[in-house]
């Protein structure tokens, strides 16, 4: 006995209904494209995911070096290392100083809350936990201010972690250097 035609198509498209048999078709489209999204993000634009590089002990992380003086340091041409401080209420340094062109890792730890560390206008972001010192690098193409907030709520006085990273020209930051250089020479001499 032959099956009629329109039971024939049926039990060769498993019954679904076309309607429905697209929004399927779509929905696996739309997972490709996030991974490959991912994908380039990751590989191609360089996009990093925060890690715990190592640890430190949050009792007497202050009392070591480089988190007893945090600040900027120039270890090559060019390329420089931030150690940044999230203590309740406040970012140590609160100002962060680099040349336009400059590639910084900003390292991050805290000796006492959890914190959250975001740079505006770029794809610096991570968690600062206790015990933990948290790496990114970036480089500033543009001159300016980008201002660093927490965005992890930590208490009372949360809403006083900020500071400002100034992006300023190689001829001022030059400038900026050697008056520094020479106020530390006279600290040291007088």
């Amino acid at each position: 006995m032959e099956l009629p035609e329109k039971a024939a198509t049926e039990k060769k498209t498993m019954g679904i209904d076309p309607y429905e048999r697209n929004w399927m078709r779509l929905s696996i489209l739309l997972l490709v494209v996030f991974a490959a999204t991912i994908t380039i993000g990751g590989l191609a634009m360089g996009f990093e995911v925060p890690g715990a590089e190592q640890e430190v002990d949050p009792r007497t992380v202050l009392d070591s070096p480089p988190w007893s003086e945090p600040g900027v340091r120039e270890v090559a041409p060019g390329v420089f290392e931030a150690y940044v401080v999230a203590q309740a209420w406040a970012f140590v340094p609160r100002e962060i100083t680099l040349p336009v062109g400059a590639e910084v890792t900003i390292n991050l730890t805290s000796p006492d809350l959890q914190h959250g560390f975001r740079v505006d206008e770029t794809n610096l972001n991570m968690m600062v936990i206790p015990g933990q010192v948290s790496t990114l690098s970036y480089t500033f193409d543009e001159l300016g201010e980008f201002p660093y907030i927490c965005h992890e709520y930590c208490g009372r006085g949360h809403e006083a972690m900020f500071g400002v990273v100034n992006v300023v020209s190689a001829q001022e930051y030059e400038a900026l250097t050697a008056t520094d250089d020479a106020a530390t020479s006279e600290e040291a001499a007088g």
